[in-house]
């Protein structure tokens, strides 16, 4: 409920509950915010079909507690809105994984465990991590960051220059060992800590990928892109900064854009 008031009041907010508990509507009546829940005539993915085409920016899950729900959160994520926040109780950021591909997996979606995962981690962006400790306290542990792992391919054709079949067979094996070893041991994804509670105060560990960083810049406006901009030099140096604005060049000048550059990436 808190994290609305920081979201521009320009996009259209779309929430989808088994119950509603967020009452958005109500703590913030002046913003466009359309709520769904499920009746006993009209299913969950009814309402989330019919959420689509009614002009989302933001789209949020109440809670991801069911199978049914996991796979509203990756529609929504996937298609139709600029990003998707929906709550979850896993303890660590590969059980969050785990649990979401096995949702995917028991509701039908998918029936590869790979490419359920493959899916999973693809709307991924951010893991905010809250805790309440035996004190009854209740902070933001850590903020963890998902980072896709690009399937390369590192096949070669070394075979061709080999004089004797068995320089040849060679190859091949070789080949043929990458190709199981990614068949069997394939890892989708990484995680980092940008954020951790130590000792009392929040101290920034990691760095925040390139590709996130541009797409965060390009969906602010000039003010918050500035302090942006003072934020990323500050914790990870001038050449990270750079890493963000280095398409501004190839954008076209809008009336948003003229005067001021902004990065994007799609």
């Amino acid at each position: 409920m808190g994290m609305i008031e920081n979201i521009y009041e320009t996009m259209n907010i779309r929430v989808q509950e088994t119950a509603f508990e967020l009452h958005l509507r109500k703590i913030y009546p002046t913003r466009n915010i359309l709520s769904f829940r499920e009746t006993e005539t009209i299913s969950g993915q009814m309402g989330l079909d019919v959420q689509k085409k009614t002009d989302g920016s933001v789209n949020i899950i109440g809670e991801v507690a069911t199978d049914p729900v996991a796979s509203w959160m990756i529609q929504a994520a996937q298609v139709a809105s600029k990003f998707t926040l929906f709550t979850h109780h896993a303890k660590t950021f590969p059980n969050l994984v785990t649990a979401l591909r096995n949702s995917m997996l028991r509701t039908g979606v998918f029936t590869d465990e790979k490419t359920a995962e493959e899916q999973v981690v693809q709307v991924l962006n951010f893991d905010i991590h809250q805790v309440k400790d035996f004190r009854g306290r209740r902070y933001i542990e850590r903020i963890t960051e998902c980072i896709p792992i690009e399937d390369k391919n590192e096949y070669t054709f070394d075979h061709r220059k080999e004089k004797t079949l068995e320089g040849k067979i060679d190859k091949f094996m070789d080949n043929a060992t990458n190709y199981f070893t990614k068949v069997t041991n394939k890892e989708l994804y990484k995680y980092v800590n940008i954020l951790e509670y130590v000792d009392g105060e929040y101290v920034v560990t990691n760095k925040i990928s390139d590709y996130n960083l541009r797409e965060m810049r390009a969906n602010m406006d000039d003010t918050d892109a500035e302090a942006f901009n003072k934020f990323i030099e500050k914790h990870w140096g001038k050449e990270a900064l750079k890493a963000t604005m280095m398409f501004d060049e190839e954008l076209p000048k809008t009336k948003a854009t003229k005067g001021k550059k902004s990065a994007q990436v799609k």
